[in-house]
């Protein structure tokens, strides 16, 4: 179905979206620009307002190209574009963490928690509310998502890069080496992504909206709009990030647990949103693929970065994490594992969603060293339960990614138990 045949709302929704952002975004520029430093939290709302603002024209942009660029490689693309505030915040504490050792915790906690977030939250939030659309479409118990054939190109992505992860617990640090190698397994993910099928998006309120300008006037507002978009983001992203740790010290708050959440959650917003929004137009699997793409992205191409920032800020090649932050690379790595566990048999089942829902709630509750070791234990426990059940689909999930695309037998999209 092509993006213009959609229902699409008023111009004038594209005109009160854009205006909403400006405004929002527009103090913290001032205050960049003015040169002044007010108040700690005052920067911390300011700026952070300003990039939730330029996230959600990231990804209404990033929406809208799809009308021009289509297929799974747009989706990849709209995933990296989402997620580029958290790749601004995150290097420049990579960066700083070069000449300033004390950076260095708050580059590993950032990554940590955007990918746990996406994981832990994003994922069983876009499922639940999908089953709970189905079910009440169907009149009767909606019990598992089901992906697509094709989703188990990515899934074997993520599961490689997963296990390859492990190395960063077991040898303490990121070198240099490692993190060009999942840069370059992100590249081969995208060439793998151009070979596929291409796809008509479905785009919903601004987004469509600007999907459905002529091409004359889209492809230059969806320009316009990206350079705007990371303009704020690069005037935001070091104040926001300083106000952070700055704010965690005033009000006698763990600046690790601030930028390890506050920062993600704030930059992630309008993806999550995007995709609940999806699932709750019944179309849970393209929600649920477009999260999954962020996560390898974020496994990847993030966690390869870091390094180089590390490097480029005045550090060595290996950037060295200390107790804590091994035991969150240890912990993110087991969800990873456990989430590509559950989705091996392409079904995301009820149950699925609300154990990694409840697991990434209980990590607030059981902190500490003996906390996150438990719940790595637990993550891995289920992951390996799991595997082991659906033993004869981890090699075809893992063979995938080097697979010729071919075509596959298309299957429900909801079954209900």
């Amino acid at each position: 179905m092509s993006a213009r045949s959609l229902a699409v709302p008023p111009l004038r929704v594209l005109v009160r979206s854009l205006t909403i952002a400006v405004l929002i975004a527009a103090p913290a520029l001032v205050l960049r620009l003015s040169g002044s430093h007010p108040d700690p939290l005052i920067q911390l709302v300011l700026y952070g307002a300003a990039v939730v603002a330029a996230s959600f024209v990231l990804a209404w942009a990033a929406e809208a190209a799809q009308v021009d660029v289509s297929g799974g490689f747009a989706i990849a693309v709209l995933a990296l574009i989402a997620v580029l505030p958290e790749y601004a915040v995150d290097l420049f504490y990579a960066y700083t963490a070069g000449h300033d050792p004390a950076y260095v915790q708050y580059a590993a906690a950032n990554m940590t928690g955007s990918n746990r977030l996406l994981l832990g939250l994003g994922w069983p939030l876009v499922v639940l509310v999908s089953l709970y659309v189905a079910g009440r479409v169907s009149r009767k118990p909606t019990r598992q998502l089901a992906l697509e054939p094709g989703n188990r190109l990515e899934l074997g992505f993520l599961l490689i890069a997963g296990v390859a992860a492990f190395v960063i617990p077991a040898t303490g640090h990121i070198h240099l080496v490692f993190g060009l190698a999942m840069i370059g397994w992100f590249g081969f993910y995208l060439y793998r992504l151009t070979r596929g099928e291409a796809e008509e998006p479905d785009l919903i309120g601004t987004a469509a909206v600007i999907g459905a300008l002529p091409r004359n006037r889209r492809r230059p507002l969806v320009v316009a709009l990206f350079v705007l978009a990371a303009l704020v983001i690069l005037a935001s992203a070091e104040p926001f990030a300083e106000s952070l740790v700055a704010s965690g010290t005033q009000l006698g708050i763990d600046e690790f647990l601030l930028v390890q959440w506050l920062a993600p959650l704030a930059s992630e917003a309008p993806e999550f949103i995007v995709a609940i929004l999806f699932a709750w137009r019944g179309k849970g699997t393209a929600a649920i693929a477009t999260l999954i793409s962020s996560k390898i992205n974020q496994w990847t191409l993030l966690v390869g970065s870091l390094p180089i920032a590390y490097l480029a800020g005045g550090g060595s090649a290996s950037l060295v994490l200390d107790t804590r932050q091994t035991e969150e690379m240890l912990l993110t790595a087991a969800q990873t594992l456990m989430g590509v566990a559950i989705l091996i048999s392409l079904r995301f089942a009820r149950w699925s969603a609300w154990t990694l829902l409840g697991l990434f709630a209980v990590q607030f509750v059981v902190t500490g060293t003996t906390g996150r070791f438990v719940l790595s234990v637990v993550y891995l426990v289920i992951a390996a339960v799991v595997l082991a059940r659906h033993r004869r689909q981890i090699l075809p999930t893992l063979t995938a990614p080097f697979r010729r695309a071919g075509a596959e037998r298309a299957e429900p999209e909801l079954l209900g138990v």
